[in-house]
């Protein structure tokens, strides 16, 4: 058989084979992921669930990278007493989960103290069998 009809057969094999959808189950595993990274400051375990495109949009209005919350997640100017995570609810579409929840946290930030309720917007992403997080926002709750 000539190696154009081998591609040809792998190729539909691969079209009849589709990744299956990203899984509720999956996006509560990369949640808890990186949450115990941020927790437990391991910078690697944080790294290891975001996409290599993931964007976090501040309440500033402007943008920290990935490299940039990777570094933070295992410094010692990021630094938190306690967190937890609630209300979250999930819309699948596919591949694509957008994540709705509350964040609540208290720590330091260079030095400052913080004490942050906060709703955030997460998209997860699955790609080649790899769950990730794209991006997230958080927008402080007023009391």
């Amino acid at each position: 058989m000539s190696r154009h009809w081998i591609f040809v057969i792998g190729l539909i094999g691969w079209a009849c084979h589709p990744e299956p959808v990203l899984t509720k189950a999956e996006v509560l595993k990369v949640i808890e992921r990186f949450d115990s990274g941020w927790q437990n400051k391991d910078s690697a375990l944080v790294d290891s669930v975001l996409s290599p495109h993931y964007l976090y949009f501040t309440q500033s209005g402007n943008t920290f990278d990935r490299a940039s919350l990777v570094t933070t997640a295992g410094s010692q100017v990021y630094t938190l007493q306690t967190m937890k995570r609630e209300e979250v609810t999930i819309q699948l579409d596919g591949n694509t989960a957008v994540v709705n929840t509350i964040w609540s946290g208290k720590g330091f930030y260079h030095g400052e103290e913080f004490n942050d309720r906060q709703r955030c917007s997460i998209t997860i992403v699955k790609h080649r069998k790899k769950v990730r997080i794209l991006s997230e926002h958080c927008t402080p709750i007023k009391p």
